[in-house]
């Protein structure tokens, strides 16, 4: 952790220990950003009250008691009593190649949370015969993205895809598909188009629902079957399940999700643990019948009319839904997957529900207080109009069409702008910006929040938008290419293996390597370098915000503001055409920067294109 802002937080605690007394020492420092300075201490403040000494005597206390001795050239006391730092250039100097050496190792190159977790995270989910639609990309992007902050900072990450593939409905598909027959057409739906297989299925039960021996009938029987193990039910739902997960995979491919068949924890896993878990709860005095149905009712949940909200465990036909199933999740991340935190990146109207999961689980013992459980919630994707995204028609988008047509997008401009390249080339780069630009711009927004779908906003090369973030990784993979160093210390030993390190360097030239240079140290000399060298040394910091919070939209926050800060640096400060020794310096500040843009481009699961 090279954070030079966190670094001094000890030292400021143990001055104010000095000052006020050891029973302070844990007292936080309120360390913010300055206009005046690199940093700004504010706890003189709080501490005034409870020493009873005016702001600007706290603070000069602390500052008497500061030992910032080749850390610090400037501490200054301003306004009511905030302590102005600035941090020594050498120091700044010292920390970044510190993190050069270190971001060498590897894409990210992060220091380890300080206590790694077993986390779990539930998240994509979509329903077996189902088209993937707009609304499952935010909850697969996001997820996939938190999964790779966590692994990159040390947690276990348990991945668990909990896709609709038990209940009701099942009975109407298979007994389509065994009509239909599986060499059919229409059998094929399932993997290019299942809102098709499950609509046609869907018409045959509703217009036969009168008709007793009909297909609506044969349907529901076979929802039976499937449920009492019936070896031929079972064996086609088993090709349903195979044919959608061709299906999830083409997404996943489609957007670089890290999710496989392997992750699958589908409603099915849980299917012969239901009944002892309702048991369960009914023994524990937790359950109750209402209205013919089992449920519990967690307290500090009511309806509109103020009466107790019911979670359903036992439907009154002796069914099981959602509650039941999700209650027996929780009961086995916790105590087979051991985990001490569950992540569920589920959409946010789900919000109520999960709580009443949770809050049954906790009163039956299965959460217990020292596993975190988080709802992290996943908000709409919007039209133009405001309203939910949709089709002309007012079907939901399907998922792959809109990943189409980004791609599309993309590969419009890159064929106009850049036709010296060759076909393969443009092909490749279209995928990478027009599936990066709908990440970002769904992973550069609070989870939480809706935002409008806007083709020509995602794939602007202005704003806080992927293809600004990367055109600046590849503008700096052209400056490394015209000095001629790209090959040799990113290519050659790959982004990856690390380049432009002292390390590297030196082994490279005791191998003999005539091109290989000494070390090469960054300086950090103006103000643009500072600038730039500051925010590079904040990025461990923002992962473990990302950590924390359970909020990508941090991270896209800093890539955007240090591909920003970089263009000021090079308008500023000349690379290519500055002597010999400031040049390798800035060479080696702009290979940091590109090891931390693709880097955490990486984490949001973008791809860096070589070219744009």
């Amino acid at each position: 952790m090279n954070n030079p802002a966190e670094l001094v937080v000890p030292r400021v605690q143990a001055a104010i220990a000095t000052a006020f007394g050891e029973e302070f020492r844990q007292a936080d420092p309120v360390v913010r950003p300055s206009q005046f300075a690199d940093i700004q201490i504010n706890a003189a403040m709080a501490l005034a009250k409870k020493a009873g000494l005016p702001p600007r005597a706290a603070a000069a206390k602390i500052v008497e008691a500061l030992d910032l001795d080749g850390i610090c050239t400037g501490v200054e006391i301003s306004g009511p009593g905030f302590i102005n730092l600035s941090f020594d250039g050498t120091w700044i100097e010292e920390l970044l190649n510190a993190e050069s050496a270190q971001a060498a190792s590897v894409t990210t190159a992060v220091t380890p949370a300080a206590t790694p977790q077993r986390v779990v995270v539930d998240y994509s989910s979509p329903n077996v015969a189902k088209e993937m639609h707009v609304g499952h990309l935010r909850t697969t992007v996001v997820g996939d993205s938190l999964v790779k902050v966590l692994e990159a900072l040390g947690d276990t990450v348990i991945r668990q895809n909990h896709i609709g593939d038990w209940g009701t409905p099942f009975g109407m598909l298979i007994e389509h598909w065994l009509e239909i027959g599986e060499d059919s057409p229409e059998a094929a739906l399932l993997v290019d188009d299942p809102s098709a297989f499950y609509q046609a299925a869907r018409a045959k039960f509703d217009a036969s629902a009168t008709d007793a021996d009909g297909f609506a009938t044969r349907a529901r029987l076979r929802v039976v079957a499937l449920q009492g193990g019936d070896p031929e039910t079972f064996a086609v739902w088993q090709r349903l399940v195979a044919q959608s997960k061709r299906y999830f995979n083409a997404i996943y491919s489609m957007l670089g999700i890290s999710l496989t068949d392997d992750h699958i924890a589908g409603e099915s896993s849980y299917d012969e643990h239901l009944a002892q878990l309702c048991q369960e709860l009914e023994e524990r005095g937790l359950a109750r019948i209402s209205d013919g149905a089992l449920c519990t009712f967690p307290e500090g949940f009511s309806g509109r009319d103020g009466q107790p909200l019911p979670l359903i465990i036992r439907k009154s036909d002796g069914g099981y839904g959602y509650g039941t199933t999700d209650l027996a999740t929780i009961r086995y991340r916790v105590r087979e997957l051991e985990a001490n935190r569950v992540l569920y990146v589920v959409g946010a109207p789900q919000n109520v529900h999960l709580r009443m999961v949770m809050a049954t689980a906790r009163d039956a013992g299965w959460l217990p207080d020292t596993v975190e459980a988080v709802h992290v919630q996943i908000g709409n994707v919007l039209g133009e109009d405001g309203k939910i995204l949709k089709s002309r028609s007012g079907a939901p988008v399907k998922l792959m069409a809109l990943l189409e047509e980004a791609v599309d997008r993309a590969r419009a401009v890159i064929d106009a702008s850049r036709p010296e390249l060759s076909d393969e080339e443009r092909a490749v780069t279209a995928r990478q910006v027009g599936i990066g630009a709908v990440k970002y711009a769904d992973l550069s927004t609070g989870h939480d929040t809706e935002y409008v779908f806007d083709f020509d906003r995602m794939l602007a090369l202005s704003g806080n938008t992927g293809p600004y973030v990367q055109y600046a990784a590849a503008r700096i993979r052209s400056i490394l290419r015209k000095a001629g160093v790209l090959e040799q210390f990113i290519d050659g030993g790959s982004l990856d293996g690390g380049a432009l390190d002292g390390g590297a360097l030196d082994a490279q030239a005791q191998a003999g390597n005539p091109e290989a240079g000494p070390a090469t140290a960054i300086a950090v000399i103006e103000p643009a370098e500072r600038a730039l060298a500051l925010h590079l040394l904040e990025f461990d910091t923002t992962l473990n915000k990302v950590r924390d919070s359970l909020e990508p939209h941090r991270l896209c926050g800093y890539l955007f503001e240090l591909a920003q800060l970089f263009t000021s640096f090079y308008d500023q400060c000349p690379v290519l055409k500055a002597e010999e020794s400031v040049r390798d310096s800035r060479l080696a500040l702009c290979a940091l920067v590109l090891r931390r843009l693709s880097g955490g481009l990486e984490l949001l699961g973008i791809e860096t294109p070589e070219n744009m």
